[in-house]
């Protein structure tokens, strides 16, 4: 019996046409058959055995270079992450002055100063999407009093708000580039997935929209 898909729930259809990142490291494992292969390289001679080796070093070599290229990415990242902490802390004390912001969006923002991003992926990942909430109360704020829009340095803040946020838009798609590239990587069989099995690799997380994100853009907006 075939069901007609606008015959399904409305709700089950958008869930299941919602695509969702996996927000969990998978280890690389390898099974008896790869030491099996290893050790049929020797048999069959010295010389595979050996090119086997010089391929290993060279694949600890690629993971080695590709983790300095995600630490280098992610760094570029926070420093993104603390100059719009800056901005909106500069931002929120201008309109502190003005309106009785939300104590929240100042100990919010004093919890993301410098060295707040951390080195996981997944703490990057929830402060990058809380930073969007402070901003979004900050915007919300400035739109209930219109006569704070023409502040001049509320207005260059609120502008500086939006070219970090897409510098960090365009640091993330290159973070993400090479994270997607170490994720396919570590499977690679047989001589990258085994160095990355020994070492006890895992895929790295990308970073993902924040829920809020996402729920705004399922919003009708005309």
């Amino acid at each position: 019996m075939s069901i007609q898909l606008d015959e399904l729930n409305p709700e089950t259809r958008e869930e299941g046409l919602d695509t969702q990142v996996i927000v969990k490291k998978i280890p690389v494992t390898v099974g008896a058959g790869s030491k099996v292969f290893e050790v049929m390289l020797w048999v069959c001679g010295i010389i595979p055995g050996v090119i086997f080796q010089f391929m290993k070093v060279n694949a600890q070599k690629h993971f080695d270079q590709l983790q300095q290229k995600i630490q280098r990415n992610a760094s570029q990242i926070d420093n993104y992450l603390e100059q719009r902490v800056m901005v909106l802390q500069n931002c929120a004390r201008l309109l502190e002055k003005a309106i009785d912001l939300d104590k929240s969006t100042f100990e919010n923002i004093a919890k993301f100063r410098s060295g707040a991003a951390g080195d996981e992926d997944d703490a990057r990942n929830a402060i990058g999407g809380q930073i969007e909430t402070i901003s979004r109360d900050i915007h919300v704020a400035v739109e209930n009093y219109p006569d704070l829009q023409a502040h001049r340095e509320i207005a260059d803040a609120m502008q500086q708000n939006m070219y970090l946020q897409r510098e960090i838009t365009a640091a993330r798609e290159l973070y993400n580039d090479t994270v997607d590239q170490w994720n396919r990587d570590i499977f690679a069989w047989p001589t990258k997935k085994i160095v990355a099995a020994k070492n006890g690799y895992t895929t790295r997380i990308p970073f993902v929209a924040s829920k809020e994100i996402k729920e705004k853009a399922k919003s009708v907006f005309f």
